[in-house]
């Protein structure tokens, strides 16, 4: 193993055994060089004051050389903040703004240890961060029924994780904490389990209430008191849009620091809260109360981002920075707000108009880009073709009778009419 690597491995055995055994072969394993062309281009850049021959980008009159049929679509920008690499951790200032921004706008981090956020190519990249770090063969990774598909693909078709679902709701349309528990405590054998939240939750657009948010937090800190380390991952996509009564910030504040044994991360991004979806501007964040876990986690993430992005893009990450200190970014980004609250309100009043009881119920929601339909008479693909080629109207098919609907995506004014054609659409399939 390399020595870097036994380095971090041992700093991170002197400030927790516990996040020790979480890691995986390849945690283990990964390490950021410290000696090579960054650690020798960092010199250079402080100490070749004749030439600096260093780093693989091209200079011009001093400047990194550019296109001007490029530069003049983004003349509000000065070229060394679009086109030299963003170093592998991003934009140090973004990092910090970005972490100001969680401090504020989850009030629980107040007095938690945690890292700066490290800048990743959007939430994806951040959640196959930690299956890298985290999960080998077998490792049990645990999240609800109702989830987002990729999950799947980053944590079992590449990691070989195992994976264990259980019911996101209870009978009384609860957040299920006792599902989450005994799953949990069933891995008490393994002594190990990766536990994914996201909250809003897609597909169902759901976030727990603040008594749900305790529960899921005692289950958590159950399961380390039983003997099982936690890497709980607050996968926050959706972060923000939250519409009606529930938790307003992330479960990454209340996770964090709870138990030795429970590693908190975060992994979140302007993607969605900054209704920038291709700029593919993410983060991952680590909370733990060793100072030198912290470190040593941090530079295993950049020997990972530097074995398969090297950094991020430069320009979006610029954009967005350039945004988070705009003096006019929250009135504008409330005003993107008030219109997503709307398009939700007005699909609860629709639902709850009693006109479709026959065809469906609903999950609840109260947040974020979704909402699902639960069929009662129709096949949930059946109906999803039937709409897409009668009506060219498109929803995603979850299972037997789950249907996503979007209203993200859908202007206020339509949305009466898309479930109008969505009720037809099952009358056509109970009539045929």
């Amino acid at each position: 193993m390399n020595p870097l690597a036994e380095q971090l491995n041992e700093s991170i055995q002197a400030g927790s055994s516990h996040v020790y055994s979480m890691l995986s072969q390849l945690g283990k394993e990964i390490y950021f060089p410290k000696e090579g062309i960054l650690s020798q281009s960092a010199e250079a850049a402080s100490l070749a004051k004749t030439y600096n021959a260093t780093i693989g980008i091209a200079l011009e009159g001093g400047v990194p050389m550019h296109l001007p049929v490029i530069q003049e679509k983004l003349s509000a920008f000065q070229p060394k903040d679009l086109y030299p690499y963003a170093p592998p951790a991003g934009k140090p200032e973004l990092r910090t703004v970005w972490r100001d921004k969680m401090l504020k706008e989850t009030p629980s981090l107040e007095g938690k240890t945690f890292g700066n956020p490290i800048v990743t190519n959007a939430l994806t990249h951040g959640l196959s961060i930690v299956a890298d770090l985290f999960a080998d063969e077998g490792d049990a990774v645990i999240y609800p029924d109702k989830n987002w598909e990729n999950y799947e693909l980053t944590f079992g078709i590449r990691r070989h994780g195992q994976l264990v679902h259980y019911p996101l709701f209870d009978d009384q349309l609860n957040f299920n904490s006792e599902g989450l528990l005994q799953a949990l405590l069933d891995q008490k054998d393994k002594g190990k389990a990766i536990v994914l939240l996201n909250f809003p939750n897609n597909p169902t657009g759901y976030t727990p209430g603040a008594e749900e948010a305790d529960a899921i937090v005692s289950t958590i800190l159950q399961a380390a008191e039983a003997g099982v380390n936690v890497v709980a991952v607050t996968d926050d996509a959706y972060f923000g849009l939250f519409f009606e009564d529930s938790i307003h910030e992330s479960l990454f504040g209340k996770l964090a620091n709870i138990h030795p044994r429970v590693l908190t991360v975060k992994v979140d991004g302007a993607t969605k809260e900054e209704f920038v979806w291709g700029f593919r501007v993410g983060f991952i964040t680590y909370a733990h109360e060793d100072a030198a876990v912290l470190h040593a986690l941090e530079q295993k993430t950049l020997g990972i981002i530097r074995a398969t992005i090297s950094s991020g893009p430069h320009p979006s990450q610029t954009f967005v920075l350039d945004a988070l200190k705009a003096p006019e970014f929250e009135t504008q980004k409330q005003e993107k707000f008030e219109i997503m609250k709307g398009r939700a309100n007005k699909v609860k009043a629709i639902l709850d108009s009693g006109k479709y009881e026959d065809a469906w119920d609903y999950y609840p929601f109260n947040s974020g880009y979704f909402m699902c339909l639960k069929l009662k008479e129709v096949g949930a693909e059946e109906l999803r073709s039937h709409l897409l080629h009668k009506y060219g109207v498109g929803t995603i098919a979850l299972g037997e009778a789950d249907l996503r609907i979007a209203f993200s995506c859908i202007e206020e004014s339509g949305l009466e009419d898309l479930y109008e054609t969505i009720y037809r659409g099952v009358q056509d399939l109970q009539t045929t």
